[in-house]
């Protein structure tokens, strides 16, 4: 047999029946299931059978390999990592910042007026417009790639093996970097250890490993003793239960083991989900809004721009000039600094979550963040405080008695073996209750140790006065253990027995983790004691244990809420824990779904149950995928957050995957944004950023593209009634260049916080039905403009053609750069609502320049001439009634759209 005992899977999912074809998204979750059923099946054979079977397999013995043989499987099966995505190399990171729709329109504008005309400044405006947009984005995807790549190297693991310098060589146990593990190491495990590779276990002590990446199980499990040769497990077990093995991706929390690597990297359990994970990752609802809104804004141009042209070619007669100007009005329809502030708004942002302990990985996910409005979540560290804490302890009729505790006490205190979360928790609640425990009273006779089929453990003591009463030289029993286990030793009337039974019901409906403590007293007093002597027991009571919510877990849910973001607990834990859990921080529970349900259900009765439910429970990585995708398919915009490869499938299909740094790498990985501290209150900040971010996005995009479509509006209008060019190719350029210099302060700007209150998300239809209607708006002055320069300053000719440009240059850049004032916010400006200093500036000097730039020195390269100081009386009355309308139109919008920004 090959080396490696867990050999490739050749991906096969099955169909769903003749003619079938199965979406993307449809498959990877196919190939996801078969592989991991694949590399189940082969753990099971490896669990079955004999350890010295599994050692000779692989050419190895209990000393370990030598150093020469570790080298050399590391040459043949590959480092030990499992598949993981890395950023694309610098070069192709800037060749993918230039691909944009609205950098592409304006290269290729650029290169049709270098064709027409090499010495034109317009090609060098365009050129620098592109070039800009593209370095900027460019370097702040760079920028945050560094940072989740530094985050990453934070921490560097290792991993204690057996090595030997040479055949006959004495072993010595090492530690190597856990990427340069192989097939046949035999690794070393103690308490804080993670599991580097799949591991069949040769010996093991107290073992106790936690698997709540794999599984979602808060709680350790217990592994199996082992100290010699085993003939192995059922094939039949599920890998992840078998209690001879250990995989990937799980810690040691108590004991001690020594196994033999069968597989590593990509051939684990955990390589097997993580392996089809990377690539593509689906569309998200920024990708798509993006596409959808760049496409709207091109129609418009490609309407637009061939009707211009025309106009202008028959009645100037000037078909070159015609096409420079038709380019420039293209110019003027295409928001080409959108991708220089979306980067600039999407870095703003990115700082600002940083300040609260967030490293933004994917800069589109903050606006992701924004339009979220379903966050499925993991209990574990979010809702609770990740820890095992004890909640009651009982009689055995239900009242809180403290001889249960001290009983609890005086096991746990006294057991040789590693301690288990639970008997710590014990331990921290007699200690932080200062209770009173004489454990000097009792010294220590002997152990019956816990396994994993009895699942309880006791201790005997020597006790020379009894608890609270008179003393007597006897010894003591003291058993611990699973309800259903203790209870079947102990002496029991029918009715006692079905009120302990109710009891312990009532705590398990309540989601706790229940034990029984009993004692017996033994007469005969002895130095050993056996399994045996655990019969005849006397119940003392029961100890209720839970992961305590987080204290302002329940506070930060309802601040979610306020912001119109549902949450949904989506996890592997048992739906009693879940349900509790959950209840205590004031979710409304309703009916738990479980993983088991959501096999039962075909895609669109899955959507229907995630419409109607909130807590889905024992859920396995490909259930909380379809979970999330249901959603998604239901109109929902879905945040999952998660730390576990169990969770990186839904990390990657949500539109915003939220992680840990202490989650597992491939969770990191897939995920998004990575907070530095697992709080809620931190995810419900970042989402009110997220919706800062797009709302100024969006701003930029609606005043810019209706601003410009009201300026083309005029354009055709003037084309069709003027003799001459309304305004230069040049002189538009420059105008559109000055007012989108004022638009790079957008993402310093507020937004008012009556918007901030829901999610927001993409809405082309939107975005077009305010340029129709607020665009118009600006031209009723344009026209008013052209009828004063014709009719009052005699521009009506050619010849003075000149004065008509330079006046309507003017108003048109006040005109534009005011109504970021008008439309910033859906309340009145400047009374209600007030823009940021660095927009009041910005705005301020560009319109300041568009006054100046007539009077400049390069009024002459520009084509534009003084303008008579009669005109500006009438550009302030013109600037008045432009926002008294807009105005107006605003507040009808609203009240007939019931939408603004």
């Amino acid at each position: 047999m090959s080396q490696h005992l867990l050999t490739p899977v050749k991906n096969a999912p099955p169909g769903r029946g003749p003619g079938h074809r199965p979406g993307r998204r449809e498959r990877k979750a196919a190939e996801l299931g078969t592989r991991t059923r694949a590399v189940a099946d082969q753990l099971g054979a490896v669990s079955a059978r004999p350890s010295t079977e599994v050692l000779h397999d692989l050419s190895v013995t209990r000393q370990g390999l030598t150093v020469q043989e570790a080298a050399h499987r590391l040459e043949v099966h590959g480092r030990n990592v499992v598949a993981e995505e890395r950023a694309p190399r610098w070069y192709a990171q800037l060749a993918k910042a230039f691909w944009n729709p609205f950098i592409l329109v304006l290269a290729g504008l650029a290169a049709v007026m270098f064709w027409q005309d090499p010495a034109d400044p317009g090609v060098l405006i365009l050129s620098a417009m592109v070039v800009i947009s593209a370095l900027l984005r460019f370097w702040q995807e760079y920028r945050s790639g560094r940072a989740a790549d530094a985050l990453k190297e934070l921490v560097t693991t290792t991993t204690a093996v057996r090595r030997r310098a040479g055949r006959g060589a004495r072993t010595t146990t090492v530690e190597v970097p856990m990427d340069q593990v192989v097939p046949g190491d035999i690794v070393r495990l103690a308490a804080g250890d993670i599991v580097p590779a799949d591991l069949r276990l040769l010996t093991g002590k107290d073992l106790m490993v936690s698997q709540a990446a794999l599984s979602g199980e808060s709680l350790p499990v217990a592994k199996a003793d082992l100290r010699g040769e085993d003939d192995g497990r059922s094939a039949a077990v599920d890998p992840v239960d078998a209690d001879n093995l250990c995989l990937m991706g799980t810690s040691v929390t108590s004991g001690t083991a020594t196994g033999v690597v069968v597989a590593t990297g990509a051939r684990t359990y955990f390589g097997s989900m993580a392996g089809s994970l990377v690539g593509e990752r689906p569309r998200t609802n920024f990708d798509t809004g993006v596409r959808k809104v760049s496409f709207l804004l091109i129609r418009f141009m490609l309407v637009m721009v061939p009707v211009v042209f025309v106009i202008n070619g028959l009645t100037k007669g000037d078909w070159d000039e015609a096409l420079l100007f038709a380019i420039a009005v293209a110019v003027g329809l295409t928001p080409e600094m959108l991708p220089m502030v979306v980067s600039a708004n999407l870095a703003r942002g990115a700082v600002a979550m940083s300040r609260r302990k967030v490293v933004v990985k994917r800069l589109n996910a903050i606006q992701n963040l924004g339009a979220m409005d379903v966050l499925c979540t993991d209990k574990t560290g979010t809702l609770t405080e990740d820890r095992i804490v004890l909640d009651r302890y009982l009689d055995t009729h239900g009242r809180e008695d403290g001889e249960v505790l001290e009983y609890a006490y005086l096991n746990a205190h006294f057991q040789t073996g590693l301690r288990n979360l639970l008997d710590q928790a014990v331990i921290d609640r007699v200690h932080e209750a200062e209770e009173v425990v004489v454990d000097t009273r009792f010294t220590m006779v002997d152990e019956i140790p816990f396994d994993f089929a009895r699942r309880r453990m006791s201790v005997v003591l020597n006790r020379n006065s009894v608890l609270g009463g008179a003393g007597r030289p006897d010894h003591v029993i003291v058993t611990k253990g699973a309800v259903e286990e203790v209870l079947a030793l102990c002496r029991m009337t029918d009715p006692e027995r079905a009120e302990v039974t109710r009891i312990t019901d009532r705590l398990g409906r309540e989601g706790l983790r229940v034990l029984a403590v009993a004692t017996r007293t033994v007469e005969h007093a002895r130095n050993a004691y056996t399994v045996a002597d655990e019969a005849d027991l006397t119940l003392v009571g029961f100890l209720a244990f839970l992961d305590p919510p987080k204290q302002d877990a329940a506070e930060a849910l309802r601040a979610l809420a306020g912001n119109g973001v549902a949450v949904k607990v989506v996890t592997g834990d048992n739906e009693l824990v879940a349900a509790r859990v959950c209840a205590d921080v004031g979710i409304d529970v309703g009916t738990v779904a479980t993983g088991a349900a959501v096999d039962a259900l075909d895609d669109e009765g899955l959507r229907e149950l995630a419409r109607r439910t909130t807590v889905f429970a024992k859920t396995n990585p490909v259930q909380k995928a379809r979970v999330v995708r249901a959603l998604q398919a239901d109109g929902h915009t879905v945040g999952f957050l998660g730390d576990g490869i169990n969770d990186a499938p839904a990390l990657r299909d949500a539109d915003v995957g939220i992680s840990v740094d202490t989650a597992v790498d491939i969770a990191k990985e897939s995920a998004d944004i990575i907070l530095l501290e697992k709080d809620l209150t931190v995810l419900e900040q970042g989402v009110l950023q997220g919706r800062q971010t797009f709302g100024n996005t969006i701003k930029y995009i609606k005043m810019t593209a209706s601003s410009n479509f009201g300026n083309v509006f005029s354009v055709l209008v003037a084309s069709a009634f003027i003799p001459f060019q309304p305004m230069l190719a040049v002189q538009l350029l420059v105008q559109n260049l000055a007012y989108d210099i004022s638009q790079l302060a957008t993402p310093w700007d507020r937004m008012d916080p009556d918007y901030l209150r829901r999610p927001r998300t993409w809405d082309a239809r939107g975005i077009g039905r305010f340029m129709l209607v607020m665009g118009p708006t600006s031209s009723v002055f344009d026209i008013t403009t052209f009828l004063l320069m014709w009719n009052v300053f005699g521009a009506d000719s050619e010849a003075h053609q000149a004065l008509f440009q330079s006046g309507w240059f003017v108003e048109g850049l006040l005109t534009q750069t005011l109504v970021v004032h008008m439309l910033r916010t859906r309340k009145i400006p400047f009374v209600q609502s007030r823009a940021t200093w660095p927009v009041l500036l910005m705005t301020g000097l560009v319109m300041a320049f568009g006054l100046y730039l007539p009077f400049s020195p390069l009024a002459g390269a520009l084509g534009m001439t003084v303008l008579p100081m009669s005109y500006f009386p009438w550009l302030v009355g013109t600037l008045l009634a432009y926002c008294a309308l807009t105005q107006l139109v605003k507040t009808w919008y609203i009240r007939r759209f019931h939408a603004w920004l």
